[in-house]
């Protein structure tokens, strides 16, 4: 994986030889075709494993009491999400461009995720500020519902059991700015200055690709991401996007 320093350096040398620049856009395009077409040819067979065993429990309910079934299906069903997030990842800066109202988006986000926290009837008191006529926005609109999403439920995945999630969205003069803050257990200082590393994870279960992706997907938008937070005061994610 490539470091920032490397890509820095890739980005200088396009910048300033056009047959380098004609020759690295083709590797990288070929690479992700490879990543794509690995993760695709592997997550089919796995799909095919995992619907096998699923068949034999339904059939046999006996074997969840088997040594390990349960965390084989776990591994399963971990490999088929890594590599999902994987194919995902690997195609994060390549955008499908539309024009929409990102108000609605947000407003639509806000709504789905305070009726998902009530069908877990979960106690975290979620909140959200959305001004009216943000204007629209040129993006694409899947892949920054995506973003948020993700945003969102690490935070409810930050918070134990009581607390609060607050959406706040602003925009000044051509920069529209998404703050996802809750009072959850925070981040060590220690592990900020990676945490959109991909395959960095420090959740049981997680994959390290979510917080990547999200970067990447905001950057191919011409915006940025940031994180301040402090162990056991909470934490708060910036996305700020060009509109």
């Amino acid at each position: 994986m490539m470091h920032n320093i490397d890509i820095n350096k890739m980005n200088r040398l396009m910048e300033e030889n056009k047959e380098a620049k004609q020759i690295i856009s083709q590797l990288l395009e070929n690479h992700q075709v490879t990543v794509s077409t690995i993760a695709h040819e592997i997550r089919n067979p796995l799909t095919l494993v995992s619907s096998a065993l699923q068949i034999i429990q339904v059939q046999h309910p006996e074997v969840k009491e088997f040594s390990h079934w349960k965390q084989t299906m776990d591994d399963i069903d971990f490999m088929r999400q890594l590599l999902e997030e994987l194919s995902t990842f690997n195609n994060g800066n390549t955008l499908h461009y539309s024009v929409f109202s990102i108000e609605h988006l947000l407003k639509n986000i806000a709504i789905s995720f305070a009726i998902s926290l009530d069908e877990e009837e979960s106690e975290i008191e979620f909140s959200s500020s959305i001004p009216d006529s943000l204007g629209k926005f040129t993006g694409d609109k899947i892949k920054i519902e995506e973003v948020l999403l993700n945003l969102l439920k690490n935070a409810k995945e930050a918070i134990s059991d009581k607390g609060s999630i607050r959406l706040s969205v602003s925009r000044k003069n051509d920069i529209l700015s998404i703050q996802v803050k809750d009072n959850g257990c925070g981040i060590p200082s220690e592990r900020l200055e990676s945490i959109f590393e991909p395959f960095k994870t420090y959740k049981q279960g997680g994959t390290g690709l979510g917080l990547s992706l999200s970067k990447r997907i905001i950057e191919a938008h011409g915006g940025s991401i940031s994180v301040t937070s402090k162990e056991g005061n909470g934490t708060a994610f910036t996305v700020k996007l060009p509109i």
